[in-house]
């Protein structure tokens, strides 16, 4: 089972208003949660989350489809949630970081227009998660931030 449909049943399982937009997990690449696949079971579903989170606010989920706008930025914000609890508690708290940062440059990028810059992120986001940061990861958030 892959971890978009590890999430799928996870949330229909949980109940609730999410449980209702649930449909099933295409089977569709997912980049993001097979970078982080080597740092254990729990990654991909955690990453996957987030990810899932980032749609629910910018495109449209793989997982989670509700019709109503305000509820998919309320879906967005519990799958946020719960990518970050599942990887503290790993207690990766470096991860939390990164990803909270994932989560902070892509809103910023989309704020101002730059959905190529908000994938960027992204991936150097997940192949941070993954296997560490590049040599050059951080000076490069300080671009992304508009920092010197």
């Amino acid at each position: 089972m892959n971890a978009l449909e590890r999430l799928a049943r996870e949330l229909r399982d949980e109940g609730g208003l999410l449980a209702g937009t649930v449909r099933d997990a295409p089977d569709a690449p997912q980049p993001h949660g097979d970078a982080v696949a080597a740092r254990g079971d729990a990654y991909p579903l955690l990453v996957e989350a987030i990810r899932e989170g980032y749609l629910q606010h910018y495109a449209a989920g793989r997982v989670v489809a509700p019709e109503d706008p305000d509820l998919a930025l309320l879906a967005g914000d519990r799958l946020y949630a719960l990518g970050l609890e599942r990887l503290a508690a790993v207690g990766d708290l470096e991860a939390v970081a990164e990803l909270a940062d994932v989560i902070a440059l892509c809103a910023q990028a989309h704020a101002e227009g730059d959905a190529e810059r908000a994938d960027a992120v992204w991936n150097a986001g997940a192949a941070a998660v993954a296997g560490g940061p590049a040599h050059d990861h951080q000076a490069a958030k300080r671009r992304w931030r508009g920092a010197p």
